[in-house]
């Protein structure tokens, strides 16, 4: 049986989605990942095929307005649908369909009966408990929060519609809007698993049945995999340092950023890793190293603190290695991870990122490295996420979808 999954955006949108994949391959199915091709590497490391979407999502971490970012979105999903069936839709039995993806895949399912399902790295469904990720908003109480969330989901139906138009008419469907196709497949409880721990965001009970959190999905690691000589002589060399990544955010804010951790570290008196990401981030000295990319799954566990931008997959690692954060938040569902850490009691206030000062993060390292409240905060969270099998329980649902 063939499974595509179909995901795009950043790394951190793309990477989770091969561990899945691998264990999929492992069960017995045959598996290809369909996304954009700076990923290739990462797919076909896993094992998995690799099918090219026609997008790019490279150069688009960096700080903007939301209209900008608004506008970037239709772009990028613009130009996604431009191909999207051709890449996808050939031999396929079972679609596994991410947040970006799923708005197209709705009308690939429609055009070949494929079935399908959601596999989700946030939480998108209009709830009370709190108001929807990618606004970074403050809780507007029960009834608020599921009335902002419905707009966000109007908002993210506008982002889709002229690519939802050209893929229908390729396919030659019937036109449908964007929105009316979301609304479809809510009424037919159309099922999506989540793939992040309950530590971090319990199941709401407002939500519609067919919505479930399963637990993470971890980025594949190739078992025989070390961290390069010279990071392994640094950690050795002293006490445990803590690491400064932004990940795909901040390009082009290399200079200040780097100027900051630099003092912010000596101010605090650690050591540190820097690690350069789209910022390009980057200083020398004894007791600093800069370094590329990474498992986090190998290195986290070895660090007193991580200071990063909160994406949903460095979130849940620094949780999954007991490892205490401070969060600085730049754009899209970065504030609503940074506030879960900092509500979890394993990561201090958000900084925001244009408040972001030597000073501030100097000072967030020192409570968070020497008040041990937030390691023995993020141990327990790492405890609850060891507990869980979000592998496992998306094994099980495919196979209850393929008999």
């Amino acid at each position: 049986m063939r499974i595509l999954i179909a995901a795009a955006g950043s790394r951190g949108d793309v990477a989770p989605y091969t561990g899945l994949g691998a264990a999929l391959r492992r069960a017995g199915y045959d598996v290809a990942l369909a996304t954009t091709d700076a990923f290739a590497p990462l797919v076909r490391d896993a094992g998995l095929e690799f099918r090219g979407l026609p997008a790019d999502a490279q150069g688009r971490g960096s700080v903007a307005g939301k209209r900008e970012l608004m506008r970037a979105a239709t772009a990028f999903v613009t130009e996604l649908g431009q191909g999207f069936a051709d890449a996808v839709a050939d031999g396929t039995d079972l679609l596994l369909l991410s947040p970006t993806t799923a708005q197209l895949g709705w009308h690939l399912t429609e055009a070949t009966g494929t079935p399908s399902l959601g596999v989700y790295l946030q939480p998108t469904a209009p709830t009370g408990d709190f108001p929807p990720v990618v606004t970074g908003s403050r809780s507007l109480g029960r009834l608020g929060n599921r009335a902002a969330g419905r707009f966000a989901l109007r908002m993210a139906d506008r982002v889709y519609e002229q690519a939802v138009a050209e893929l229908r008419r390729r396919l030659r469907l019937p036109a449908l809007s964007a929105s009316a196709m979301r609304r479809r497949r809510e009424r037919a409880n159309w099922p999506v698993l989540h793939g992040f721990s309950t530590a971090l965001v319990p199941r709401p009970s407002d939500w519609r049945p067919g919505l479930e959190v399963v637990g993470t999905w971890w980025p594949h690691l190739d078992p025989a995999e070390r961290l390069p000589a010279h990071l392994e002589d640094f950690l050795q060399a002293g006490p445990r340092p803590v690491l400064i990544g932004f990940g795909s955010m901040a390009a082009g804010d290399g200079d200040r950023l780097s100027e900051i951790a630099v003092r912010a570290l000596r101010r605090a008196g650690l050591r540190g890793i820097l690690q350069s990401g789209s910022a390009g981030l980057t200083a020398d000295g004894d007791d600093i190293l800069t370094i590329g990319d990474v498992p986090h799954a190998l290195l986290f566990p070895r660090l007193a603190a991580v200071v990063h931008h909160a994406g949903a997959g460095t979130t849940a690692a620094a949780l999954r290695a007991g490892v205490p954060a401070v969060t600085v938040p730049v754009a899209a569902d970065q504030p609503f991870w940074a506030g879960r850490l900092a509500a979890l009691g394993a990561a201090t206030d958000p900084i925001p990122f244009r408040s972001l000062t030597a000073e501030r993060l100097a000072d967030a390292l020192d409570r968070v490295v020497r008040q041990q409240a937030y390691a023995r905060a993020a141990a327990t969270a790492a405890r609850h996420m060891a507990a869980e099998d979000g592998t496992g329980r998306a094994l099980e649902a495919v196979r209850q979808l393929t008999g």
